[in-house]
């Protein structure tokens, strides 16, 4: 079993590699920032199934887990104007992340696999990512938007400076 979750977990890390790199090509915008944590917040419906209901110590746990992750994604995410629109820059480190967090959930799940069951494990697994990617996603959304306020000054200043 471990080796089928496994290679479903490699097989979502390149799924999101493959997005990833898709995706820098194109500009960005806030709704392409703000959309995939909306999505993803539809995994929530899984705590109506009671075998994934989890203690408050391993919300904490799973929650604590997430924010530091957040932290590597955090560092490695800026923004570069380009061609008058706003990019993600491409980061080498994302890639290393991604495998670094696989690699940490199949050690988690060696750990604690026996201890948890899997539907709790589950949970807190999701807990861990939306723990992650929501204060991702804001700091994406505040330094996206401090980017687009300082192209807008730029546009305003080149447009004044073309009038004088």
């Amino acid at each position: 079993m471990l080796i089928i979750t496994t290679f479903g977990a490699a097989m979502m890390a390149a799924i999101a590699i493959f997005i990833r790199m898709k995706a820098i090509k194109k500009p960005a915008t806030a709704k392409k920032i703000i959309l995939p944590p909306l999505f993803m917040s539809t995994g929530f419906l899984m705590f109506l199934y009671e075998p994934t209901h989890i203690t408050i110590s391993q919300t904490i746990e799973a929650l604590s887990v997430g924010l530091i992750f957040s932290l590597l994604l955090i560092k490695t995410s800026s923004f570069e104007i380009r061609d008058q629109h706003i990019y993600m820059k491409r980061s080498k480190a994302f890639v290393f992340i991604l495998f670094g967090l696989l690699i940490a959930r199949i050690i988690f799940k060696l750990l604690i696999g026996d201890a948890i069951n899997i539907e709790e494990l589950g949970a807190m697994f999701f807990i861990l990512a939306y723990g992650m990617i929501i204060p991702w996603r804001i700091f994406m959304l505040i330094a996206y938007k401090k980017m687009e306020r300082q192209m807008r000054l730029e546009e305003k200043s080149t447009a004044v400076a073309f009038r004088s």
